[in-house]
């Protein structure tokens, strides 16, 4: 079966081929193709990769290539991991936006609008390319804002592109472990688009035990995201929200405490590229994790909290349930169907979802929370008017875009993000 990973030369790359060196299942992966634009960054996750294989005997092939139809011709799998403009321009997002007195997160906000912009016309792209040389193959969409991309490309790929995230595996295995029941055992009644979630219910054995933990300041505050939001908070809402909520109900504090990770993220992997190995590469690895979200705390990242939801393996859970007709539930970006009341049937949304060989479907869940239903709808707007506006090309149509979202609290604001950011030239001009 041949793999094909877009973005091949990313830094997260090894972490998918060594959950595909441990798999022992049948119709497994043999072949990688590891497709990137920069040939220099290709080479240096290639000498991670050979370090990782060289005790496998059996270890799947790896041929890299800058050429994307040569790539995907042949594909069964295709995982998108695409970073367009690179961590310099999730660097430009942040200072830009904090420029203009606005959170500028790569997902949240403005960085999160302007960065789909640049990324959407790509992805359309690829999209088109892998109907025409990999018609049959399924695309699973790791690239961010990931529920906007993947929308965006099931224009032409239709139910063969899922999206996947790993925080909401991540968020059910610190509250499952914090309310004493194994994951395995649990159904997550999580609701929500992607990065803009809800977990409502945790049911073991046909009991929820969500409302226990809520009631428990103690073991509810003893996890990232009880600690993030507060007992008392959490128990307001009924509910524990996706760690990027934190953006939305803490805005201001967000703001003054600013979001640098890009270019912290930028000088880190330059000196892993610089001298590529396994182990600087887990080194670098661990010190990311350490600090992920690290404006948001006043601690150090607990040990416990350090395993999210392993993107990586939800991905291969998702591809043998497709290959195999192996049924199981994840949590994914699919399309609405009839899901969540507040949307409509194409929106792509991010719920528990059953996978086959026909793909994933969402199954019945508690729906978003009252409060919540305005933000997303919003949101899922600005999703939308983010899309054409990438499309179209039009500055008129990337203010909007920025100006409707609720972090960005000007439409003079959104014109000077527009008119000042280097990488929306494009948009520039009135």
């Amino acid at each position: 079966m041949k793999l094909v990973i877009l973005g091949g030369g990313g830094f997260r790359v090894p972490l998918v081929y060594r959950a595909l060196l441990a798999d022992r299942s049948p119709g497994r992966v043999t072949e990688v193709a590891l497709f990137d634009l920069d040939p220099g960054r290709l080479a240096a996750i290639g000498v991670v990769l050979a370090e990782l294989a060289a005790e496998v005997p059996d270890a799947p092939a790896v041929t890299t290539s800058t050429d994307l139809d040569e790539a995907v011709r042949g594909a069964d799998f295709v995982f998108s991991a695409i970073r367009v403009g690179g961590l310099e321009g999730r660097a430009a997002d942040e200072s830009v936006a904090a420029g203009c007195g606005v959170l500028g997160q790569e997902t949240v906000g403005a960085g999160g609008v302007v960065y789909g912009l640049r990324t959407v016309p790509v992805a359309l792209d690829i999209a088109r390319r892998i109907s025409e040389f990999a018609p049959e193959a399924w695309v699973i969409n790791f690239t961010n804002p990931a529920g906007m991309v993947t929308e965006a490309m099931s224009a032409h790929l239709g139910r063969r592109v899922i999206g996947i995230c790993d925080s909401p595996v991540g968020l059910g295995k610190r509250v499952a472990r914090a309310a004493g029941v194994t994951l395995e055992d649990a159904w997550l009644d999580y609701a929500g688009l992607n990065h803009l979630g809800w977990l409502r219910g945790v049911h073991v054995a046909g009991r929820d035990v969500l409302p226990d933990l809520l009631a428990d300041t103690a073991r509810l505050e003893s996890f990232e995201e009880g600690k993030l939001f507060g007992a008392e908070w959490l128990r307001s809402l009924g509910a524990v929200p996706n760690e990027y909520l934190h953006y939305y109900y803490f805005t201001r504090e967000a703001v003054e405490a600013g979001a640098s990770r890009g270019a912290f993220l930028l000088e880190q992997q330059k000196r892993f590229y610089a001298a590529p190995s396994w182990e600087n590469w887990d080194r670098t690895r661990l010190e990311r994790e350490q600090t992920y979200m690290a404006e948001t705390r006043d601690e150090e990242r607990d040990s416990d909290d350090l395993d999210g939801g392993g993107y990586e393996r939800v991905a291969l859970d998702l591809m043998h349930a497709i290959a195999s007709d192996k049924r199981t539930t994840l949590i994914l970006n699919v399309p609405n169907r009839t899901t969540l009341r507040c949307l409509d049937s194409e929106a792509v949304v991010e719920v528990p979802s059953l996978v086959d060989a026909n793909g994933a479907r969402p199954v019945s869940v508690s729906q978003v929370p009252d409060e919540g239903v305005g933000l997303v709808t919003t949101l899922k707007v600005v999703e939308r008017a983010t899309i054409k506006a990438a499309i179209s090309g039009e500055r008129a149509h990337a203010v909007k875009a920025l100006a409707l979202h609720p972090l960005v609290d000007s439409v003079n604001v959104a014109r000077r993000i527009v008119d000042t950011h280097p990488l929306l030239q494009r948009f520039s001009t009135p």
